[in-house]
């Protein structure tokens, strides 16, 4: 990807997986170099600048309620701004909510697309069409 001048970085919340660090060990188990994994607040203060911004299986540490929905189960919680991408497409199963069961109004904001199936499926797809496409250019 970078030497089609495309900059890939992984955006990681502090409590996203099953355990704190558990998404670290997993993108490290799979090869991610390690800058290209970066924290909530390296990801934040420059998300107007994305293209595109891929949530793939996320939830409540992206769900903008515990901005806009005041007294709600996450409200106030530190959260990776998404929304702010100038594209957000989330990977996820279904529309359901995350562990706090909430609705997520990023689902339904202009700038977001959902690619509803199973993420390993569905990620391999855009993975192998991204490189289709890369051999052309």
């Amino acid at each position: 990807c970078r030497s089609h001048k495309i900059n890939l970085k992984f955006g990681v919340h502090p409590v996203a997986g099953r355990m704190p660090g558990q998404m670290n060990v997993l993108l490290a188990e799979a090869g991610v170099p390690h800058e290209w994994v970066l924290e909530m607040d390296e990801v934040n203060p420059d998300m107007e600048n994305n293209d595109v911004v891929l949530v793939v299986g996320a939830n409540d540490v992206v769900n903008s309620a515990a901005y806009e929905v005041e007294g709600c189960a996450i409200w106030g919680m530190p959260l990776i701004e998404v929304w702010r991408s100038k594209k957000v497409i989330f990977c996820k199963r279904s529309m359901g909510g995350g562990y706090a069961d909430l609705d997520n109004p990023v689902f339904y904001k202009e700038n977001t697309d959902m690619l509803l199936g199973d993420a390993k499926k569905t990620s391999e797809a855009l993975a192998a069409a991204v490189r289709q496409r890369l051999e052309t250019v």
